[in-house]
């Protein structure tokens, strides 16, 4: 099949695009958010295709994989066909509600055209999705190899953005985690954190590194840190666990359904999370047994398989 997809998410896309199918990627010249073409820092298979606006009003176009409200008009106003009336589609929600927790409708909810794919089952709970039908896809990774040696007695942390984020994904709590193990703080325009929040650069380490050399160097640290209060379950919490690495995190949205017990720690409470950090800095032995458990969950429920097995029977489904 021909599948319009748009390059938001490039982790998610990433395990999208490994399935039989073209897909067909939107770019524009300035390669903005709506036109970002193929990724260049992830390795994409030659299926993927990009199309011009131009081009894709002639394209022959089998399904639309919508990812952002925006684009239910974009796609009308650059293919010249309406998503779920003249071609099947489906929109996959990637976000928790940002307004309220519990009484935020999603923008699908009104119609019953388009299935609403959710990538946690906590975001399919909290949303109101009204009357359009629902279904649960939960993230896939490629498996990057168990590349975790804990050498660096370091706590890393992935977020991009975390000054314009703030709170919501835990920027203000970083000070009391450096007190508790120096941090390499991953993820774009982290360059200026550490000074914002008056930390020492040993105990508060920027890396913006490109996708290639992210998990070698995150796999160094001897333990993940994931202090996010309130978004979707992050992939990089994944991707570490795929790493090897134990993982000491807020007991919010998705993760405790994501970190069993053995594979690290998770609570709200700071002297626990506290404990946690402490104890695998000086225990390696202890990291490495609590990381080989996160390793083997990991691969059992958020495997690239399960993950492209699930969204092959949703596309006969729609599209039949």
């Amino acid at each position: 099949m021909n599948i319009l997809v748009w390059h938001v998410h490039g982790s998610w896309l990433t395990s999208f695009v490994q399935g039989p199918h073209t897909f067909l990627v939107p770019v524009t010249p300035d390669r903005g958010p709506d036109g970002l073409g193929r990724a260049r820092t992830w390795q994409w298979p030659a299926s993927v295709r990009e199309l011009t606006p131009e081009q894709l009003r002639q394209a022959d176009i089998d399904l639309m994989v919508l990812q952002r409200p925006h684009e239910t008009d974009l796609a009308r106003r650059w293919t010249g066909r309406r998503p779920g009336i003249d071609v099947p589609a489906v929109y996959v929600e990637h976000n928790s509600p940002h307004e309220t927790p519990a009484d935020t409708r999603h923008p699908l909810a009104g119609r019953r055209d388009v299935t609403l794919v959710h990538v946690t089952h906590f975001n399919h709970l909290m949303w109101d999705n009204g009357r359009a039908p629902t279904t649960v896809i939960e993230h896939g990774i490629i498996d990057p190899g168990h590349l975790w040696t804990g050498r660096e007695r370091r706590a890393a942390v992935v977020v991009n953005e975390p000054l314009r984020r703030g709170r919501t994904t835990g920027t203000d709590l970083l000070p009391r985690f450096a007190d508790w193990a120096p941090l390499d703080v991953f993820g774009m325009r982290t360059d200026t954190l550490a000074g914002h929040l008056g930390l020492p650069l040993e105990r508060c380490r920027a890396r913006d590194l490109s996708q290639s050399a992210l998990h070698a160097a995150m796999a160094r640290c001897r333990l993940y840190l994931h202090p996010i209060r309130w978004t979707s379950l992050g992939l990089s919490l994944l991707e570490a666990m795929f790493l090897g690495m134990p993982v000491v995190a807020l007991a919010t949205t998705e993760v405790r359904e994501a970190v069993p017990d053995g594979a690290g720690v998770v609570s709200n409470r700071f002297d626990i999370l506290r404990d946690a950090v402490r104890g695998f800095l000086a225990d390696a032995e202890d990291a490495r047994t609590a990381g080989e458990a996160a390793r083997a969950a990991v691969r059992a429920r958020y495997g690239e398989r399960r993950f492209r097995d699930d969204w092959e029977r949703l596309i006969k489904e729609v599209t039949r």
